[in-house]
């Protein structure tokens, strides 16, 4: 039953992995696809899933873990007209975007970004951040697809962004390899 909670995300001992990618692809699009086998590896992982609560890589991922029996976690906004996707076992919602970012990113032992929008590249940057500056204790941030290398050369190329600052990336070229980084990597995790 989707409920809408908002103290839920941070009393539950959950071991939580928040998924980022575009909300404009659909079933037939590759991030679409690997979206929810991502949702559906971690699910049978025993890890809750957490996403925007909205569409295209938020659904197919909530989708992916849901048909494996899996906890989902929406974050929503209040501010926003659309309903978010019927595959969320909690929603979580928020009313501003910053408290939006900060319940995706507090309490989630890694993170996986798929191709997206401006909305990625905001969470994935948050998330960098975060890890740069030691706000967040380290685990994995996972970006997954080949474009996300060429992205990160690019901020190398033009901004102050050092190799030290990409070794706290992880690159994936699967849904696969993605959610072995994680399921790894986040072993140790203390949220």
């Amino acid at each position: 039953m989707l409920g809408a909670n908002n103290k839920l995300i941070g009393t539950t001992t959950d071991r939580i992995v928040t998924i980022f990618g575009g909300s404009k692809c659909d079933e037939h699009t590759e991030e679409y696809r690997q979206a929810m086998e991502i949702g559906s590896r971690l699910a049978e992982a025993g890890l809750t899933i957490c996403t925007g609560g909205y569409l295209g890589v938020m659904e197919a991922a909530s989708r992916g873990a849901r048909e494996k029996g899996g906890r989902v976690f929406g974050i929503v906004m209040n501010q926003f007209k659309s309903e978010p996707n019927r595959y969320l076992t909690d929603k979580v919602a928020s009313e501003h975007f910053y408290e939006r970012l900060q319940n995706l990113i507090t309490r989630s032992v890694g993170f996986i970004a798929l191709r997206g929008g401006m909305g990625t590249v905001t969470e994935v940057s948050l998330v960098w951040n975060k890890l740069q500056t030691r706000v967040l204790g380290p685990r994995p941030l996972v970006l997954l697809g080949r474009s996300w290398r060429s992205v990160v050369n690019a901020w190398q190329d033009h901004l102050v962004v050092s190799d030290a600052d990409v070794s706290l990336l992880d690159f994936a070229d699967t849904a696969e390899e993605a959610c072995n980084i994680i399921i790894s990597k986040s072993l140790d995790v203390v949220v």
